[in-house]
């Protein structure tokens, strides 16, 4: 197995991890004087007690590379019903995009992922989903190419799909303009 695809594979690995340590938060309701769509601050909690001697951690080995690559996914949205997620790695100067999009299908048996690159954007929001669909709502930087100026515009897309044989990863992914 290559290194890229040993890398993609752990990056996916942690991805799963995370993820499911985030869907219990992700049906929670957006708390009074909240902006939709932004978090509300972390409760300040008394700083705890120790109540022992510290540990010290060590530095996780990484023999194969996939942690770093792990490491990079900052955002996973879990698609419903459908066994695929929308992630996101960082990379690249976020005031110009940054954020590496995908949609990834687990495969069963197997245990991998089959992954399709949706872009590189500053963020997206998912508006809807349904078995082999999901909208999106994309912001992303855009350059003039005649005086070098950066700006940014909001798209809203259509990423469609047609499920596999026996409910498995789909063979292609389109993704249509949509309003």
């Amino acid at each position: 197995m290559s290194r890229s695809v040993s890398s993609i594979i752990g990056l996916l690995a942690l991805a799963l991890s995370v993820g499911a340590c985030e869907a219990s938060s992700n049906g929670a309701a957006t708390p009074a004087g909240t902006a939709p769509g932004t978090e509300a601050p972390a409760p300040q909690a008394t700083p705890l007690a120790a109540s022992g001697a510290p540990e010290a951690v060590p530095i996780a080995v990484d023999a194969d590379g996939t942690l770093m690559s792990a490491a990079s996914v900052v955002r996973i949205d879990w698609v419903a019903d459908n066994g695929a997620k929308v992630f996101g790695t960082a990379g690249g100067d976020p005031a110009a995009n940054g954020l590496y999009t995908y949609i990834a299908f687990f495969t069963d048996p197997g245990g991998e992922w089959v992954i399709y690159e949706l872009g590189n954007i500053l963020e997206y929001t998912v508006l809807s989903s349904s078995v082999g669909r999901v909208d999106l709502d994309i912001h992303e930087s855009t350059i003039d190419e005649a005086t070098g100026e950066i700006d940014s515009r909001h798209r809203k897309v259509i990423v469609s799909w047609t499920p596999g044989v026996d409910g498995g990863p789909p063979t292609g992914v389109m993704v249509t303009p949509a309003q």
